[in-house]
């Protein structure tokens, strides 16, 4: 299974802001399991979706702190099932920014209807924990394509 979850980036104000997408497509491995002629996107993955696109935000500004890693699901909330195809808005704002952690209220949508909302909390992972060819393909595409 493809354990990324944003297809791509909206608007970022880095360190502050994100807006992104994720197409969620009928062919995507987990509809076999969840469920069976009542395909619905699981919570814990739109609640990834949401982290993905707060970590991307903090990310993006590049600080030698580490690359943010979910730490604390402090308030999570699902208010409609998604099912494909659909395309989830995802956006998150981070509210506490600092070198030992971070925090994000982040919201998911489909058609403008909110669907999914979480408060999150960050650690920051030292770079060199991680292999050395580690990229965020997503995050690089959308800096590139606003290079001057």
């Amino acid at each position: 299974m493809r354990f990324i979850l944003i297809d791509r980036i909206l608007e970022l104000e880095k360190g502050h802001r994100l807006r992104a997408q994720k197409d969620v497509d009928p062919e995507e491995d987990y509809f076999r399991d969840h469920f069976p002629g009542f395909p619905v996107v699981p919570g814990v993955l739109l609640t990834e979706m949401m982290a993905q696109a707060a970590g991307k935000c903090l990310d993006s500004e590049g600080k030698a702190r580490g690359r943010a890693m979910l730490a604390n699901i402090r308030d999570a909330k699902f208010k409609q099932w998604v099912s494909p195809p659909a395309t989830v808005d995802l956006e998150a704002e981070i509210r506490t920014n600092r070198d030992a952690f971070a925090t994000a209220i982040c919201r998911a949508a489909v058609d403008g209807r909110e669907v999914a909302s979480a408060e999150l909390l960050f650690c920051f992972v030292p770079r060199k924990r991680f292999a050395a060819d580690l990229r965020d393909d997503v995050l690089e595409r959308y800096l590139k394509e606003r290079e001057p």
